[in-house]
């Protein structure tokens, strides 16, 4: 690290000694943030690329700026990868990242105040798919379905919700559920009320790209992606529009465009476009299908491991790259808190999460959300998942004592106390120097020899 970044070090050593922290940080923990992961050396270079001077306002031959021939060259490779890899007649891979995506599906399919169904934030949904405090739950009437007692999505109120109100616009998608998705179901439903449906694959692009997930293609009108997460890519989003969506709408590929620039944004990043087309490229492999198989097969064996070590999973256990705790039975209601900073104590990263009819709140979840992509990128199989849930159920326990008050005015004081208190829990120092020893045996893919 010490020979990284120069001419930061020469120019900001304040930023170079964050760097170099936050670095020491990812270097020396385990990322269970399933939303997280690490990119290849050659997206972080494009990232840091002469390509970021550039402005290119518009689509590859019709720029408002001159001097973009090779960022359109460079914005066709992005979007002929794309098209190939998800076999999808349209991409537009300038959207900045999967908000900003799925805003642009709104307005390419629907008018302001138009109804839209999304899974429930605390169920498991997105905030971009209707909850009421982001933009697309205050310009559009969106309506929220559920899951059942088992944590899967309850398609019979999907139905009943979509032939009562009609909606323009059907979600599928989430941003915390560890079930498959039975997208076929979906497009019925959105064919039997004339609905666009739309399928976000933020979480699961890299796996359905591997074949360790149902692809949503065949049955969607869109699709929308970051191109973080599983996919491996630096922090972007695309919009994928299918055959089934050119046939609904002919003029769909045209409405999205429209959506995303000038309806949203302005000049793309073009260093990110860049890093985009690479990440696609190293999908396209052999060994990233191995990979994002084995990023399922770590899921199966971490909650395989929390299970034995006394951890209540959310439905039992995952079918795709990410879990649940239900930690309500530790801490009671609200507890997450304790737990995510407990792990992250412990040298653990994850956050705090709701859990299907949350005692809790949004903000004060019961809940924490784990997940393998990070963890399998550095090299980590089954065999390490079980020692990684013994590290989690012994953190999660170690702080067991402690519940959060029903008074609201007693919550803050609590909070500090414990925050005070578990950085000074012999139990997590422990385990945070077992994770310090075992880490170095999982380099992170810029740490590695090239």
């Amino acid at each position: 690290m010490k020979k990284d970044y120069p001419l930061i070090k020469k120019q900001d050593r304040a930023i170079y000694e964050t760097i170099v922290e936050e670095t020491a940080r990812q270097t020396e923990g385990l990322e269970l943030i399933p939303s997280e992961n690490y990119t290849s050396p050659a997206v972080m270079e494009a990232m840091g690329s002469v390509l970021t001077n550039k402005y290119s306002e518009g689509y590859a031959g019709k720029r408002y700026y001159n001097g973009n021939e090779f960022i359109d060259e460079i914005e066709r490779t992005a979007i002929e990868r794309a098209k190939k890899l998800f076999k999808v007649e349209h991409v537009n891979v300038q959207p900045y990242s999967g908000s900003p995506a799925n805003l642009a599906v709104y307005l390419a399919c629907c008018q302001p105040g138009d109804v839209v169904l999304g899974l429930n934030l605390p169920d498991g949904g997105h905030l971009t798919h209707g909850w009421k405090v982001s933009a697309t739950g205050i310009f559009y009437r969106t309506l929220p379905y559920h899951v059942r007692k088992d944590g899967k999505i309850d398609i019979d109120e999907v139905r009943k919700l979509a032939k009562q109100h009609k909606p323009k616009l059907i979600w599928a998608g989430a941003t915390a559920y560890e079930f498959k998705y039975d997208y076929s179901e979906f497009a019925k439903i959105a064919d039997e009320v004339g609905a666009y449906l739309a399928v976000d694959i933020a979480h699961i692009a890299g796996l359905i790209i591997a074949g360790a997930h149902p692809d949503p293609v065949p049955h969607a009108h869109i699709v929308t992606t970051t191109t973080h997460k599983t996919l491996r890519g630096p922090r972007g989003g695309m919009i994928m529009v299918t055959k089934r969506g050119l046939k609904k709408d002919p003029d769909l590929a045209s409405k999205v465009d429209k959506g995303v620039f000038p309806g949203l944004q302005g000049g793309p990043h073009d260093h990110q476009t860049a890093a985009i087309a690479i990440a696609l490229k190293e999908a396209a492999t052999p060994e990233f299908k191995r990979y994002g198989k084995q990023i399922v097969a770590n899921a199966k064996a971490l909650a395989k491991s929390l299970k034995k070590h006394g951890m209540t999973l959310v439905g039992g256990g995952t079918e795709n790259h990410l879990l649940r705790i239900d930690v309500s039975p530790i801490y009671g209601p609200g507890g997450g808190i304790f737990g995510s900073d407990a792990l992250e104590v412990a040298g653990m990263t994850a956050n705090k999460n709701t859990v299907p009819n949350d005692p809790g709140t949004p903000f004060y979840p019961s809940g924490i959300r784990i997940g393998t992509p990070a963890l399998t990128t550095r090299g980590m199989k089954e065999k390490e998942m079980e020692k990684v849930g013994e590290w989690i159920a012994r953190a999660i326990k170690a702080v067991g004592t402690y519940h959060l008050p029903s008074d609201n005015k007693e919550r803050a004081a609590y909070i500090a106390k414990f925050h005070a208190d578990s950085r000074k829990n012999k139990e997590l120092l422990k385990i945070r120097e077992e994770i310090r020893k075992f880490t170095k045996k999982f380099p992170l893919p810029h740490e590695k020899k090239r």
